[in-house]
């Protein structure tokens, strides 16, 4: 298979170049870049003159696991999609699901490190199901400590998911805040020695929270200097909420000293769980500067009226999606929060994208348009489409070559060590993999919102994984399933 995108604004991360050309696609690869290319026999030829055309953008942080997901930030520019921050177990069944089923988009998983424990501590076997991931985070039960014989059961489940394929470790600490720090240091050496990172929502600040073990922030950038481990903070505008600015210091000066600390963000005010997260709990609010009023339930649409019913709906069901608004976007003062979270230095653009949900509990679909109905957190949809509308068309904080560089170039080099297939990604050099997001940098913005939540974005008008079209003229391909997997190959 053969494309030519002929005299697109041709945009390469890795290199810095920045200039019109001819961008050819050969056998899923990037054949040649240059001026004036010959198309080979048979090859299909673009025309994307004014168009910019760079590397497909590398989510770290999607939780969609669905064809239905997939195609909405295929939309938004996406070419891999990988869940990192939680993760699934077992990692052979994650991959083979993901195989079966057909995926448009590259994919992959973390070791999961709540699946592990609930193993360990509450005898719960995995099912590679995020659905089941969620149901977990309303039982105390293994958020608690582990025993050192539970420490070292779950810690062999972790290197066991490594050597079959896992992309790092995805560490929810967020979800059980009171346990040990020394397991977290556990988990870290254990990274450091697989040559893998972790993938860290981390516990409660210190300000928002003075009896938490340990501030959340302060724990990474300990954890990477003390281990060597490549520790990547996930959503650092949603954990740090008000208090960003003294997080961002913290990471910059862990990183000033040696540490090998990442960080992402997303430009949205609201974030999404389940409801039955230890910080969702009526009495730790407040700890958030939020009440009940600002939880929105995804599917319904309800918006929960007081600790009560709160209090029910954790109970019925603690799995169940919900919008967590921490910012008010309207503001001034919290716009500039997201802000500067994105335009700290390298720092990563990353959805945090959620399931799709679309009715009657089903959280897939092959239908496109999505069925009427459908809804998830908007940033499923936008995140990259939003980022760019905000930081390169109306706010000019980023050229478009910095844009790629953290969409696409700074996400895929997170895994180089891991996974060193990802070297072929995240650029446009000759060899690299054919993933490649042509858009218009006129139109391009997000379009869904907390209302309509499945809006597909705007102006991305092709798009090629491993050289297939999954987007051509701004319409998706529905029967085109390129995505391979992404797995580790641990040191």
């Amino acid at each position: 298979m053969q494309t030519l995108l002929r005299g697109g604004r041709v945009i390469d991360p890795g290199t810095g170049w920045d200039g019109v050309a001819d961008v050819l696609v050969q056998d899923g690869r990037i054949a040649a870049v240059g001026s004036d290319l010959v198309a080979p026999e048979g090859a299909t030829v673009l025309d994307v003159t004014g168009l910019v055309v760079g590397p497909g953008f590398v989510d770290l942080h999607s939780h969609v696991h669905s064809i239905a997901g997939q195609r909405l930030q295929a939309m938004d520019g996406v070419t891999t999609a990988l869940d990192l921050e939680a993760g699934l177990m077992p990692i052979g069944r994650a991959y083979e699901r993901a195989a079966q089923d057909g995926r448009p988009l590259h994919y992959g998983f973390s070791a999961s490190w709540s699946a592990a424990r609930a193993q360990a501590l509450l005898g719960m076997e995995p099912d590679a199901s995020f659905d089941t991931s969620m149901a977990l985070l309303g039982d105390p039960e293994w958020q608690r400590s582990s025993t050192p014989t539970e420490l070292a059961a779950w810690l062999a489940l972790l290197e066991r998911e490594l050597a079959d394929g896992a992309l790092g470790i995805g560490v929810l600490l967020g979800y059980a805040p009171r346990s040990d720090p020394a397991e977290f240091l556990a988990v870290s050496r254990l990274a450091a020695s697989a040559g893998a990172p972790t993938y860290t929502h981390v516990r409660e600040l210190v300000e928002a929270d003075p009896s938490t073990p340990i501030d959340g922030s302060e724990e990474i950038a300990i954890a990477a200097a003390e281990t060597g481990a490549a520790m990547h903070h996930c959503h650092v505008n949603s954990t740090s909420r008000r208090h960003v600015d003294r997080v961002l210091a913290t990471l910059e000066r862990a990183r000033t000293e040696g540490a090998r600390v990442t960080v992402e963000a997303y430009p949205y005010g609201a974030g999404s769980t389940g409801i039955g997260a230890s910080f969702l709990a009526p009495e730790r609010l407040h700890h958030w500067n939020i009440g009940p009023s600002n939880i929105v339930l995804v599917e319904t649409g309800e918006r929960i009226t007081d600790e009560r019913r709160l209090r029910e709906v954790r109970a019925a069901d603690p799995g169940a999606d919900c919008i967590v608004e921490f910012f008010d976007e309207r503001v001034e003062a919290d716009r500039a929060l997201l802000h500067r979270s994105l335009a700290f230095p390298d720092a990563i653009v990353a959805s945090d994208a959620m399931p799709v949900l679309c009715g009657q509990g089903r959280t897939e679909s092959r239908q496109w348009p999505l069925p009427p109905g459908a809804s998830t957190h908007p940033r499923t949809a936008g995140t990259f489409a939003k980022t760019l509308r905000l930081m390169v068309r109306e706010s000019g904080t980023w050229t478009w070559t910095e844009a790629f560089r953290r969409c696409s170039y700074l996400p895929a080099r997170v895994l180089d060590d891991v996974a060193p297939a990802a070297r072929a990604k995240g650029h446009l050099g000759v060899g690299a993999d054919a993933d490649i997001v042509v858009l218009d940098p006129a139109r391009i913005t997000d379009a869904a919102t907390y209302i309509d939540s499945v809006r597909p974005s705007v102006g991305v008008r092709h798009l090629l994984v491993s050289g297939t079209a999954v987007i051509r003229d701004g319409e998706l391909q529905a029967e085109a399933y390129p995505g391979r997997a992404l797995r580790g190959e641990p040191a």
